[in-house]
């Protein structure tokens, strides 16, 4: 009996020694596209330090994300890893990252979640009544400065996050992620390490404080300061900045840009826009409430939509565990994974017209989510789902419900809503716009 021979690695090619193709994967939002075309839904290339398989699709997905801790293990650039912290939830792998995932979901129960609300209602308000004052404005960067007053809100408790010392050292935190990890002063990964190292500093300093006080509060950090595991073990002070670091971002640069999409898709779409504040108009002069949010069956399709048709978050890195085969091709142990969820979400066999903004794909008679599984993966799949999904699909449903029932806008002319990647979309103008009340 003869043995089987291996498959191949799949096509493509490393690039340049070292860097291999990390400038134009930084650099060039059709990377990834052009090389499919090329190559077909599986390629190799060598990005950020590492050999990396891409996979694009419901089926490579599926392959990827139900076979965590056997074949494939959570993977990062080593920028982010830096960034994040080892501590981090993000970088947890098997028995140790069930246990944090079980405990920090505390913080986004449905009771946690609607207590939210009100805080939500109260900051989206304050940020419109401003924006009417302006009447012109980029939006992009105002936006940034909303979800971190949200996420320092309900996350640690912080009024006016954007205008403290951790509103301006994140920004400038968040701009080395996705970068070259060369810790030079000069640097953009240099200048983001050095805020971590402040910023830690900071989120250490709310925590003592609030262990000091005899009403812990009902944000987050209050619950998971309360937060015990099976063995009735609490988060340490160190694992609570890496933890908390991480809350921020995940509450606040992705959300961003998916409102930031949201806001430029429906100043494209009028028609859209209309329909969704029709919609509205039974809540017009009610507070918003998690069961009225129930009621508003199109807003939901056009937040699937928009997160379809922008994916926040591009794709997710694993390493290679155990050497396997897919698709014909050889995953070289040590390799890494990219599995991409821009690219699926625009695979024509499962969404039809992937090219044309259409929330009605996902209206019940055709729910085309609902295809494969793992089609419509805007949050991730499989036991790293995003922990803080509800929470964010919440801010959004707040924020667009509240400005399709009082406000209007338009798109201003002479810019360029063309679509810069890293780290996360956003138009690269900025989003200009003028603001007005209904």
């Amino acid at each position: 009996m003869t043995a089987t021979a291996p498959k191949p690695s799949p096509p493509g090619d490393l690039g340049l020694p070292w860097i291999g193709h990390t400038l134009q994967f930084l650099r060039d939002p059709d990377f990834a596209s052009k090389r499919h075309r090329q190559y077909g839904s599986i390629f190799k290339a060598k990005i950020l330090g590492q050999r990396t398989i891409f996979v694009k699709g419901a089926e490579a997905n599926t392959f990827v994300l139900t076979h965590e801790n056997k074949y494939f293990r959570v993977e990062w650039p080593d920028s982010v890893k830096q960034l994040l912290g080892p501590l981090s939830l993000a970088l947890q792998s098997g028995h140790v990252h069930m246990q944090r995932r079980k405990l920090m979901a505390q913080a986004f129960q449905p009771r946690a979640l609607a207590g939210y609300v009100p805080a939500m209602n109260d900051i989206c308000d304050r940020y419109f009544e401003r924006w009417v004052e302006q009447e012109t404005l980029t939006w992009y960067p105002e936006l940034r400065n909303l979800t971190f007053d949200i996420a320092g809100k309900l996350l640690v408790g912080l009024d006016n996050a954007h205008e403290t010392a951790m509103g301006h050292l994140f920004e400038t935190w968040c701009q080395g992620l996705f970068t070259i990890p060369v810790r030079l002063p000069w640097t953009r990964f240099g200048k983001a390490y050095h805020s971590r190292d402040l910023l830690l500093e900071e989120i250490e300093s709310l925590i003592r404080q609030r262990q000091q006080q005899e009403n812990l509060g009902n944000d987050a950090l209050a619950i998971l300061l309360k937060a015990q595991d099976d063995e009735g073990n609490s988060l340490s002070i160190e694992e609570l900045k890496d933890q908390v670091l991480l809350l921020l971002f995940a509450g606040h640069e992705t959300l961003t840009s998916a409102l930031a999409s949201c806001c430029l898709l429906l100043g494209q779409h009028p028609q859209v826009r209309s329909h969704a504040r029709a919609e509205q108009a039974p809540f017009k002069n009610s507070l918003l409430t998690a069961d009225a949010l129930k009621q508003m069956p199109y807003l939901e399709q056009i937040l699937k939509e928009v997160l379809r048709y922008t994916a926040p978050v591009g794709g997710g890195f694993r390493t290679v565990l155990e050497t396997c085969e897919y698709g014909g091709f050889q995953f070289p142990k040590g390799w890494n994974v990219l599995y991409e969820i821009a690219q699926t979400h625009y695979d024509s066999e499962l969404f039809r017209e992937p090219n044309q903004f259409d929330p009605a794909r996902f209206a019940a008679e055709r729910a085309e989510d609902k295809a494969k599984p793992f089609g419509h993966v805007p949050f991730g799949g499989g036991m790293r789902e995003c922990l803080g999904k509800e929470f964010a699909r919440l801010e959004m449903k707040i924020f667009m419900a509240r400005l399709l029932q009082a406000y209007d806008w338009e798109l201003l002319p002479d810019q360029d809503l063309s679509l810069v990647t890293v780290p996360t979309p956003h138009p690269k103008d900025g989003l200009r716009v003028k603001f007005e009340r209904l």
